[in-house]
């Protein structure tokens, strides 16, 4: 028997069906894997698991008998526990506080006072099961780096002691390291008899972990099958509705550089430096260029791209573009069109989009100024040129006025990239773009940065996907302890050259 199945549940949101007639069952001691794209439906088929919303049509039975969850702290008590992309926690509460606070432990005959002795006992038990034992108990949220307050979800989760332990992108975030600690626990969870649902994009992610596979597409659970008996393209296949070849668009042929080529580059920093993260870094950008930022998680590549940008305070250094020096007093400075510079930066939940507000509001927000005359709004060139974007993208909504925060993690990527594009910069950085969102998008956003490119912008891109470095860059500059310590050119982009290079072991003769 399944511990939980579910049987022809469908939902609408007005006209549009988010899930049609699904199916799913699912086993204690499996890892069970969804895949899908953004907008398959996958989002909806959690939150009716998890008692957020309520399904239109099907049923859905735990143990073999239907149940129906009124919210998600009926879903809690009946074992079945999320840990959501988008992170619950509360940032000015120190980790065992998040940890607990819907249920902390108390003193029995205090006046129901909380026994902060056990919540700091149970809270190291649950990050240690979660593989984060190294997180202090009463750190601040807030101090905590992205990947750490994953960590933090997690164990959240876990110290609720779940039957069904539902996983959206719970990596996304994570460092290497973090990844393979998860990886273990996981794993553990499942010999203990627990049942897991795992959501990614990541397919490595499924071949490492899952037991058994269900794709949607469309809003429709389209296929069922054992994991490892079907190929990535087969899977893509499935998940996007037609084929799928070419995943990264070819790569220029270019021409050594000759002393006729004497443009300066598009950017040249020499010598920054900055507190102990970043050190002595120089490097150029060329327009019509991709590089690439390699190197294990944490050695400065996202301090560098805020260096840039103009974000850092105390930076020491020479920026120059276009061959002319260019001091960065902040972002502002950097997006004047003399530069046109952009970030699309690290979360697009919290750094990139304001989520409440509409996605014509946050397309246009970069280009107000551009887009005004004497201070006003001429709503006519905002709408034309925010459906022009729209199209570019190929945005998925339901209207300009829907908000941001409705629409499906690769769409609100779009969005972000958007919100830049409208200022038609001339260099633009990318922190980790792809992170969380799905193949499919994934392959258009890969095409509209060689196409970005070839109409003359320089970009510098940060990834944590070695398959994406090697198939996106021109070059590739990794990164060690805040230093550049190797530049890999065309060829010499492999998986073998960049890993070698992260844990700066010598090149080979």
């Amino acid at each position: 028997m399944p511990l939980l199945e579910i049987q022809a549940i469908s939902k609408r949101y007005g006209g549009v069906h988010a899930l049609q007639a699904a199916d799913l069952r699912v086993e204690p001691g499996r890892i069970h894997a969804i895949l899908g794209e953004n907008g398959a439906g996958k989002s909806t088929l959690i939150k009716l698991i998890a008692g957020v919303v309520a399904p239109d049509e099907g049923r859905m039975l735990l143990d073999g008998e239907p149940v129906a969850f009124a919210s998600p702290a009926a879903a809690n008590a009946a074992g079945i526990v999320c840990v959501f992309q988008e992170l619950s926690l509360v940032p000015d509460l120190s980790v065992a506080d998040n940890l607990f606070l819907q249920a902390p432990p108390r003193h029995f005959g205090r006046w129901g006072l909380i026994d902060r002795r056990a919540q700091r006992r149970l809270a190291e038990e649950a990050l240690a099961r979660a593989g984060a034992a190294d997180i202090h108990p009463l750190a601040l949220v807030k101090d905590l780096s992205l990947s750490r307050r994953q960590m933090v979800e997690i164990a959240k989760a876990l110290a609720r002691r779940p039957r069904l332990l539902i996983l959206d992108e719970a990596t996304s975030a994570l460092t290497t390291a973090d990844v393979e600690q998860v990886y273990a626990v996981l794993k553990r969870l499942r010999a203990d008899g627990l049942a897991l649902l795992y959501i990614s994009h990541r397919m490595h992610e499924i071949a490492e972990l899952a037991d058994e596979c269900t794709v949607f597409c469309d809003g429709r659970s389209v296929a069922h099958f054992a994991a490892g008996t079907k190929t990535d393209t087969e899977i893509v296949e499935l998940m996007i509705g037609r084929p799928y070849s070419g995943v990264f668009p070819d790569k220029p042929v270019r021409a050594p550089e000759t002393a006729a080529d004497s443009a300066p580059p598009r950017l040249a920093l020499r010598g920054l430096h900055w507190t102990h993260r970043l050190a002595d870094i120089s490097l150029q950008l060329r327009a019509g260029e991709i590089v690439g930022l390699g190197g294990l998680d944490g050695q400065g590549q996202r301090e560098l791209l805020l260096a840039l940008f103009g974000v850092l305070r105390g930076c020491r250094g020479e920026l120059l573009v276009d061959g002319r020096p260019t001091p960065l007093t902040g972002p502002h400075a950097a997006k004047q069109p003399r530069i046109g510079m952009a970030l699309i930066p690290e979360d697009r939940k919290t750094e990139g989009l304001m989520l409440p507000m509409s996605v014509r509001e946050n397309l246009s927000f970069a280009a107000l100024a551009a887009l005004s005359h004497g201070g006003v709004i001429d709503r006519g060139a905002e709408r034309t040129a925010v459906e022009r974007m729209m199209a570019l993208l190929a945005v998925r909504c339901d209207g300009l006025d829907v908000a941001a925060g409705a629409l499906s993690g690769g769409n609100q990527q779009k969005l972000v990239i958007g919100k830049w594009l409208m200022m038609a910069p001339r260099i633009i950085l990318l922190n980790d773009p792809t992170r969380g969102i799905d193949v499919g998008t994934k392959q258009e956003i890969y095409q509209l940065l060689r196409r970005l490119a070839d109409e003359g912008a320089a970009l510098l891109f940060y990834s944590t996907d070695h398959d994406e470095l090697i198939g996106c860059c021109d070059r590739v500059l990794v990164m060690v302890e805040g230093r550049i310590r190797r530049e890999l050119v065309g060829a010499q982009i492999t998986e073998h050259a960049l890993v070698g290079a992260a844990l700066d072991v010598p090149a080979a003769a």
